[in-house]
């Protein structure tokens, strides 16, 4: 081997070990990546769980909630028991 082929062989080699270690480090992060992937997956899950229980709160509430008609009778009943609950003078 002459000089000029020895020069290209150091380069090809040197080239060849950047790759592996770029490799190496892509999967490192990969390997990241997929971590993170589950986590988003079960934080997703849990907001999403937490969202329907709300939900489900909100319309349990808003079913208990007076109509304008029985909020009305209502306050005429109340109206009636105070007229009832005050003596006349």
């Amino acid at each position: 081997m002459d000089d000029t082929q020895k020069m290209l062989q150091a380069i090809v080699n040197g080239q060849s070990a950047i790759k592996q270690e770029l490799l190496s480090k892509i999967d490192k992060v990969d390997k990241k990546l997929d971590g993170l992937d589950e986590k988003l997956d079960n934080v997703e899950e849990n907001l999403t769980g937490r969202i329907d229980k709300v939900g489900k709160q909100l319309a349990y509430l808003e079913d208990d909630a007076p109509t304008r008609e029985e909020y009305d009778n209502l306050e005429k009943k109340v109206d009636r028991i105070e007229h009832k609950a005050t003596p006349t003078l």
